[in-house]
């Protein structure tokens, strides 16, 4: 039985990454920041129906050297997960790289020193989609980078491009950068599976409660969180997508298509969900109070398109609709009581 180094498996994310491959007969040591998310985490992952006997977990800090090099020893694979994504910006653009960076060092290093066969890093859209002077429509491919020179990076942009940058750059100079393959996701939404939301799914959550009078003109590409944790796990054994960056994602939908959608499938929610654009000028005002905001501002009224048809082809399986996750996002807000 092969055994998965799974690092952040108490995030959304994680969870369902875990899930994935415990379903697909793999050995799942886990890492926590705190031994207090190991039994939550268990339980959730238990309470799918999923057999838990070939996992494990280990408490572990990514900004202290300690435990990785025995945390890897005798694993066939690392999936690295774990990057905080908090809602608010901070105004601190290096707030988050520390964690990012060198908490993927350490594990990749150590995952190295432990001859891993393959390792798969779970990046983000938001490593690629922030450049000055974009066209409109604006196109996103695998090439693409962040511009970290850019102000419209914000801390989370500019610590998910330096992760990955330094991923790449470690794997080059290792001579492996076929034992890499990098999932660049969008918004991520789908099912939840307990009270612990992502970041994404507050944006739901946040609809539904009628916390946004009006939409800010802003589109992302929406990943649903199954094909997230399938794309992860297929890699780790799939030689097409050995050193590639594969966007994970069906559709990009604006803010005002995630409403919509959410207002047809939830007519009981209709009156509290935004029916109009919330002009520009708005919104920049309402960042000045609510930072999570201000992540938006350099998207607004920026058509995106990307094309994830090269990642079906490698990956070998069709995304989930955007439709689907919204749907499934909100339908598991409310049957775990969150929404009411």
């Amino acid at each position: 039985m092969k055994k998965v180094l799974l690092t952040g498996i108490s995030g959304f994310v994680g969870k369902q990454v875990a899930i994935e491959l415990l379903s697909n007969n793999y050995e799942v040591i886990g890492t926590v920041r705190s031994k207090n998310l190991i039994l939550p985490t268990q339980n959730t992952i238990k309470g799918q129906g999923v057999k838990i006997d070939n996992l494990s977990f280990l408490e572990l800090d990514l900004l202290s050297d300690t435990g990785w090099d025995d945390a890897a020893r005798g694993c066939n694979y690392i999936i690295h997960v774990a990057t905080p994504f908090p809602m608010k910006v901070s105004r601190d653009r290096e707030r988050l790289t520390p964690v990012a960076v060198d908490g993927m060092l350490r594990v990749f290093n150590a995952g190295i020193s432990a001859n891993v066969e393959h390792f798969v890093l779970t990046s983000s859209m938001f490593a690629m989609s922030r450049q000055k002077n974009r066209t409109n429509p604006y196109f996103i491919g695998e090439n693409d980078w962040t511009d970290l020179g850019w102000s419209g990076a914000s801390d989370y942009f500019v610590a998910k491009t330096k992760q990955e940058k330094a991923a790449w750059k470690l794997m080059e100079k290792r001579g492996i950068k076929d034992k890499l393959t990098v999932i660049n996701p969008g918004a991520i939404w789908g099912r939840a599976l307990d009270h612990k939301l992502s970041t994404s799914l507050v944006y739901i959550k946040n609809f539904l409660l009628g916390q946004f009078p009006a939409a800010p003109n802003a589109m992302f590409l929406i990943s649903d969180i199954t094909d997230v944790a399938k794309a992860h796990v297929i890699s780790l054994s799939n030689n097409e997508a050995r050193g590639r960056r594969l966007i994970v994602g069906s559709e990009a939908k604006s803010l005002i298509d995630v409403s919509e959608i959410l207002s047809n499938s939830f007519p009981k929610y209709k009156k509290k969900l935004p029916k109009r654009l919330m002009p520009n000028f708005l919104v920049k005002i309402v960042s000045f109070f609510d930072s999570s905001i201000k992540t938006l501002i350099p998207d607004l009224g920026l058509k995106l398109v990307v094309d994830t048809s090269y990642s079906e082809k490698i990956l070998n399986f069709k995304f989930k609709s955007a439709e689907n996750s919204i749907v499934e996002a909100a339908q598991s807000l409310i049957d775990l009581r969150i929404i009411k």
